[in-house]
Order: C-alpha cells, then sequence, then structure tokens
C-alpha cells in the first residue's frame, strides 16, 4: 500500500480548515493546550483566536460583555491569554509578607467578571469596573459588591426543602474573574465550588462562601440566597473581600500588592476544595 495513504500518515497531510473546524472545535481548553504542544503544526492551528474566544466565552459568559471584550481585546494572546490565566483557580503559596503596594500607582482599576452557575449552567453574569487609585478604595477594607444595593437575582432555581447545605455544596458553582488592564494579566479568585455554606442565625438566608487561600491571605467571595422552601431560590448579594489568618480585613492598598503578585507569580491548578473546607 502507498505509504503516503497510510494511517500512520503524518497530521501535516489532512487539511487544515478539517482540522480546526471538526477537531479542534470539539476540544476543551485543557486538552487544545495539550495539542497545541504536541508539534509545531498543531500550535500554530491551536492557537487561531477565535477557538480560544468560543471556549472562554463559553466558559464564562460575563466575558462577552462590552467591558470584558474591550480588555480582552488588549491582551498579548486575546482569549487565549485570559484563559491561561484565569483557568483553573489560582493556588499562590509564598510565605513571605505581603508585597509592598507603593509601586502600583499605574493600577487604576480593576476589571471583575463573575459567573455563576447552577448545575454547570449559567444564571447569572456580570462585570464591574473598580477604580483602584482613590482615596476610598486604598484606606478601607477591600469589599467588592456586584450587585446594586437592594438588587435581588430572580432566578428559575426551585428552593430545596430538604438538604438544602448539601444541595447547594453540590449546585452551586462560580467564578470570579479579576482583571488588571495595566499589567494585562487575570486570576481567577474563587474555589468554584463552596468551601461552606452556613445559614444566618437572624435572617435565616443562606451563605455560600468561596474561598482561596494565597499565602498569608484569604480570599472570601460570598453569595447569600433566600428564598421560600419549595419556591424560587434568589440571590441578593454577590461579594469579595480579603483577610489575612487573623481574620484582618486587608485594605484597598495592601489587596494591590498581593494581587498583583498572585496574578504575576501564582500557580493556575485546581483548588481542593475538602482541604479548603477543613480550614474553615
Amino acid at each position: 500500500m502507498d505509504s503516503s495513504h497510510s494511517t500512520n500518515s503524518p497530521i501535516t497531510t489532512i487539511h487544515p480548515d478539517i482540522i480546526q473546524s471538526h477537531i479542534l472545535t470539539r476540544l476543551d481548553g485543557t486538552a487544545l493546550t495539550s495539542a497545541a504542544s504536541t508539534t509545531s503544526h498543531l500550535h500554530h492551528l491551536c492557537t487561531e483566536n477565535h477557538l480560544w474566544q468560543k471556549i472562554t466565552t463559553a466558559t464564562w459568559p460575563s466575558l462577552n460583555e462590552p467591558l470584558a471584550t474591550s480588555i480582552i481585546s488588549t491582551l498579548p494572546n486575546s482569549h487565549r491569554s485570559i484563559f491561561s490565566d484565569s483557568f483553573p483557580s489560582v493556588h499562590y503559596s509564598s510565605a513571605s509578607t505581603p508585597p509592598d503596594s507603593s509601586p502600583l500607582s499605574s493600577l487604576k482599576e480593576l476589571i471583575s467578571a463573575v459567573d455563576l452557575y447552577y448545575e454547570g449552567k449559567s444564571v447569572f453574569s456580570k462585570t464591574l469596573r473598580t477604580e483602584t487609585h482613590k482615596g476610598w478604595f486604598l484606606c478601607s477594607p477591600l469589599w467588592i459588591e456586584i450587585l446594586e444595593p437592594n438588587e435581588i437575582i430572580e432566578t428559575q432555581i426551585k428552593f430545596e426543602q430538604n438538604d438544602v447545605v448539601e444541595w447547594l455544596e453540590n449546585n452551586l458553582s462560580l467564578s470570579w474573574i479579576m482583571i488588571s488592564p495595566t499589567r494585562q494579566r487575570s486570576v481567577n479568585l474563587s474555589s468554584r465550588l463552596p468551601v461552606t455554606v452556613k445559614r444566618h442565625w437572624l435572617t435565616g438566608e443562606l451563605e455560600v462562601l468561596y474561598a482561596v487561600v494565597m499565602g498569608l491571605v484569604q480570599c472570601t467571595i460570598k453569595v447569600t440566597c433566600c428564598g421560600k422552601a419549595g419556591g424560587e431560590m434568589h440571590v441578593r448579594e454577590i461579594s469579595l473581600s480579603m483577610e489575612d489568618m487573623d481574620g484582618r480585613h486587608l485594605i484597598g492598598r495592601d489587596s494591590l500588592g498581593i494581587l498583583q503578585e498572585v496574578m504575576e507569580n501564582g500557580e493556575r491548578k485546581k483548588v481542593d476544595v475538602e482541604k479548603m473546607k477543613s480550614g474553615l
């Protein structure tokens, strides 16, 4: 048999359009990254931005919003850059003291891209710009609230009556990507799955916490859910804060230094949610 028709023929004999349209479009981001590292030919095909745009916007619908798309277009490798930085969550284990934030005067803003999922399907997405150079941000405890005051997210999710804590722990996931336009880097500050779910002693609302430990600092995201058993679940709060290991809230100035360090030097890896639960 003609060796050119052998099953061992190199992939270069396949038309690039066929590879991109019928093979690479079926891969997720992790598989696409692995394929890109195999040969120079595949690397060229796997780094086409339209493939990464499809993957990132499907993974994080918030990145479809105009604020996010305008920022992504300025990144060195566009959508591939933000996927590389933001998937999965970050792991930063330095035990050093928090970096000095004084050199960060050029860090004028942070962009939050937040997605809330139920059973893997998006139920809420939003991007938010936070100005970081103003006195109120630099000198106050870091607290970023995605929702407007008195805003309620109405969902079609039926509020379970039994085992409500376990129900939310297993089904309500969240992503919070923080983007620095000036540094052209991003990081995912969520553990994806909750590390704890507890009922507020006074209001009866359910507080769902996601957390990532970054050296001597913990980033915590709180989602507050409410609703009547058997009815629909609503969300009235999605907020982010940072604390040291003694539970003291970090001010904005200190947080900026840590965020830059984590964005640039943090390792991207899966978060061990069970380990996080044991530490809370």
